[in-house]
């Protein structure tokens, strides 16, 4: 019982270390929050960020992978991918998903993101290449089904390009990037979806069309 109380205890702690270093982080970049500041809103001790996280690096990293994995995980992805669903509504879903995440005002994820974004660090990069890769395979699989081009083809990998910018776009104007797509934050995640739907719907089909007309070489 006691090492269970422990562990949980333990747990709650990591969360709300987490949780203090997303906000902030989110406010004005990880750089510019000092690990005091982290700790005084976790309500914890800075030996405390070193014992969950081995220090400074390593809470960016799980900060950033929290974040990543906020907008939708392996496991709902693969999920999604292995349903029995048409391959539209599982496009449909995917993308309503994402799009409501991306959007979601009241959560630090995407703007921790966004700062990190225009100027990343290596544990950005190092989060990316462990978390993209098995992300982007459930990914293609419902792309290809969509689009009927297989998913080791390069035309398929410039429809996932296609298809993710636009989330791309939703996410780093988090923090307040004028122009187009802060406009389209502010519309009704209903909306961003649908319209994101249709339009990479619709490319998809066009693209795999080109593409099985000229007999898989484009």
């Amino acid at each position: 019982m006691t090492q269970r109380l422990l562990r949980t205890d333990g747990e709650a702690t990591r969360a709300r270390i987490l949780q203090a270093a997303g906000t902030l982080m989110a406010q004005s970049g990880f750089a510019a929050t000092p690990s005091k500041a982290i700790a005084a809103l976790a309500a914890v001790d800075l030996a405390s960020i070193n014992y969950h996280f081995g220090g400074r690096e390593g809470l960016l990293q799980a900060t950033l992978a929290e974040a990543h994995r906020h907008f939708i995980s392996e496991e709902e992805l693969r999920a999604l991918a292995d349903s029995a669903q048409p391959a539209s509504e599982k496009l449909r879903a995917l993308l309503a998903l994402l799009a409501k995440n991306c959007v979601n005002a009241s959560s630090w994820h995407g703007r921790a993101l966004a700062r990190e974004l225009g100027n990343p660090s290596p544990q950005l990069l190092q989060m990316l290449q462990a978390q993209v890769p098995q992300k982007a395979r459930p990914v293609l699989r419902i792309l290809s089904e969509v689009s009927g081009i297989p998913p080791h083809e390069p035309a398929l990998l410039r429809c996932a390009v296609s298809t993710v910018a636009p989330l791309i776009m939703l996410t780093v104007s988090a923090i307040g990037i004028p122009g187009p797509a802060q406009a389209v934050r502010e519309m009704p995640h209903e909306v961003i979806a649908g319209h994101m739907y249709r339009f990479a719907l619709a490319g998809l089909q066009a693209v795999g069309q080109a593409w099985a007309q000229a007999g898989g070489k484009k």
